[in-house]
């Protein structure tokens, strides 16, 4: 059986497109907070979740064919996708992190 061969850029677009709807997410839940609507904001960052989640599995994918001994040609389009995941992910990583606080500090206000 021949061996499958890797589109390197039509992963790493669909990892930066994923990661990308991921902040578009984050960013209206970001919203959502200020706004005190927390159950808007919950429901941006699921969102979040599966958008990063499905980057992720493309990225991890080509890891661990690569790791797997699959030759695999260096992209710098694979890299800033990478990237670009590594860093929305920390930022859903903060959101959640803010939305205990701003619930918190709602409920203090009441």
């Amino acid at each position: 059986m021949a061996e499958e061969t890797i589109d390197i850029p039509t992963v790493a677009m669909g990892v930066i497109i994923n990661a990308g709807d991921g902040r578009v997410c984050i960013d209206k839940a970001m919203d959502s907070l200020a706004e005190l609507d927390l159950d808007a904001a919950e429901k941006y960052l699921r969102q979040a979740d599966e958008k990063i989640l499905a980057a992720h599995r493309a990225q991890t994918e080509m890891i661990q064919r690569e790791a797997a001994g699959e030759k695999v040609e260096f992209s710098i389009l694979f890299v800033h996708a990478q990237d670009t995941l590594m860093t929305i992910a920390a930022e859903l990583h903060m959101a959640k992190k803010m939305l205990p606080v701003v619930r918190t500090l709602a409920e203090r206000a009441k």
